[in-house]
């Protein structure tokens, strides 16, 4: 059974120092991420994990360039007749994808709805509209629809991110794409936006000829009022036209103008990474991976006066709950006959890069890595009989995980916001495109002790309130034993699955299945 002797008050301790004013919001290359990664490593070697990163140590390199976007850029919309100059950060953010230092903008705006492009949904949002060097303007998610055929029903996919759109209009040629937030869409009020690009954001380095949106930008859903204001139409009645698959691009009649100024900086980051070596000499090449990003926003654009963003909740907790399950794994005699490998990886706030450098170069390859289980903005408020694993249905570990959540008395509810994409959104992510069979781990519904819906109130007043926010900070009231819970629930999942006769794969038809085969191939 999970290991007894799993403590919340050690993963609240870690969770306190990583969430302290003393580490600065944990920003990438920052002393905050100096003093973050240090602790890592040495409550890993605490714990007594072997060492499996660079040269002998707990780290891997992870080189990034870091674009920020200066107060000097402009950016503004010319209507006939008149111009809609926009205030940095309160109406926009942008980043040149360049990385450049300067990049001049003046190009025609074509608006094409969700910026989705899917064959086998049939559904095409650009038609045969030529977008070469023009700025596309869009809405972020996807069609709504109740049928698992399509677009998978009420839960998100790729297509729906917001990271997609960007990618498809760099694919058709665009010069730029510019996101029209609004909350529903989003699924995040727009401060969540501000506060995310108000800093430096993390790119892997261009190579030389490569090709990169000149901007990349968001503005208020009361911008895109008034540029939409051409068509005749509000916001919402666009947005319903967008959502049929009769839509067809719509040019504005308007161009995007101005310049982004930039500060380009290198970035040297680092994943921390322990292994505890399995027990079986024909099974300890192949791994079970427990994942948790350590970096949060570092110090940014104060709110009522606070410019550091701890991340308590969003990641320390993630955080705290590994290295718990290391020391736990660690004690275990004898070892699981998988390997067992712990990694708090970097820059998952700029967008996975800490999770995806390391899918290109693991410890131990995609294809010999048997689960990926990744915890992620876990609200310590006392114990739950409810977890969510978005994702792990689509595995052939389902049987295994409802197994072990029924004996631990604990019930999995479907995601209560699939329509969000949380499964795009964090780390397991990175690991599923290399065919990993991966997913996080979280409390739901409500939790113990307390009225019925106050589950659903505490999240959402923490999206609302302190997602993203300087207000994410250590609370000596929580109550963490609800994450110890949870990391009861990981560490048997994890050890059941490094027991397994077979490595676990993804269910027939999952979109990353083919990736898993291919992980495969490579290791014959």
């Amino acid at each position: 059974m999970a290991d007894r002797f799993i403590s919340g008050e050690r993963i609240a301790a870690h969770v306190r120092f990583l969430a302290s004013d003393s580490l600065e919001g944990r920003g990438v290359a920052t002393r905050g991420e100096t003093l973050a990664t240090e602790y890592i490593a040495t409550q890993f070697s605490l714990a007594g994990l072997q060492p499996v990163g660079d040269g002998g140590t707990y780290f891997q390199k992870v080189s990034l360039v870091g674009v920020e976007s200066l107060p000097e850029t402009k950016l503004s919309w010319l209507l006939p007749g008149r111009t809609i100059t926009m205030k940095l950060p309160d109406d926009f953010v942008a980043v040149n994808r360049r990385q450049q230092t300067d990049q001049a903008v003046n190009a025609e705006v074509v608006f094409v709805g969700h910026g989705i492009s899917a064959p086998e949904y049939e559904w095409d949002d650009y038609k045969d509209a030529d977008v070469e060097g023009k700025v596309v303007l869009l809405f972020t998610n996807e069609p709504p629809s109740n049928d698992p055929n399509f677009f998978a029903g009420k839960a998100l996919t790729y297509y729906g991110r917001w990271t997609f759109k960007y990618e498809e209009a760099l694919r058709r040629g665009a010069l730029g794409a510019v996101i029209i937030h609004t909350p529903d869409t989003a699924g995040y009020p727009w401060e969540v936006v501000r506060n995310s690009w108000g800093r430096a954001n993390p790119f892997v380095k261009l190579q030389p000829g490569e090709p990169a949106l000149s901007v990349a930008a968001w503005v208020t859903a009361e911008v895109g009022e008034q540029l939409i204001a051409s068509t005749g139409k509000h916001l919402d009645e666009l947005l319903a036209l967008a959502n049929s698959s009769d839509f067809r691009p719509i040019p504005l009649g308007l161009s995007l103008r101005g310049r982004i100024a930039s500060r380009i900086t290198t970035l040297n980051t680092h994943n921390v990474l322990g292994i505890v070596e399995g027990s079986d000499p024909d099974r300890k090449s192949e791994a079970v991976l427990y994942t948790a990003h350590w970096d949060h926003l570092g110090v940014g654009l104060p709110v009522e006066g606070d410019s550091i963003y701890n991340g308590a909740v969003d990641n320390a907790t993630g955080c705290g709950v590994i290295m718990e399950l290391a020391r736990a794994f660690a004690e275990r005699t004898p070892p699981p006959p998988r390997s067992i490998i712990f990694a708090a990886v970097a820059a998952e706030e700029g967008g996975l890069r800490g999770s995806e450098f390391y899918a290109r170069h693991p410890v131990v390859p995609a294809g010999m890595t048997a689960v990926n289980l990744n915890f992620d903005g876990l609200l310590p408020l006392g114990p739950s009989r409810d977890v969510t694993l978005p994702g792990y249905e689509r595995t052939t570990l389902s049987g295994l995980v409802e197994r072990t959540a029924a004996e631990l008395g604990l019930f999995i509810l479907p995601e209560a916001h699939p329509e969000q994409g949380y499964y795009y959104r964090s780390d397991h992510f990175s690991l599923a495109k290399a065919g990993v069979p991966a997913f996080s781990l979280r409390l739901t519904g409500d939790f113990l002790g307390r009225p019925p819906g106050s589950g659903k109130k505490a999240r959402e007043a923490y999206v609302a309130n302190h997602y993203h926010h300087p207000s994410d900070e250590f609370d000596p009231s929580w109550d963490f034993s609800g994450l110890e819970q949870l990391a009861r629930f990981g560490f048997e999942i994890g050890r059941r699955v490094a027991e397994l006769p077979e490595l676990p794969t993804w269910n027939p038809g999952d979109e990353f299945l083919a990736a898993r085969e291919t992980s495969w191939r490579n290791e014959e």
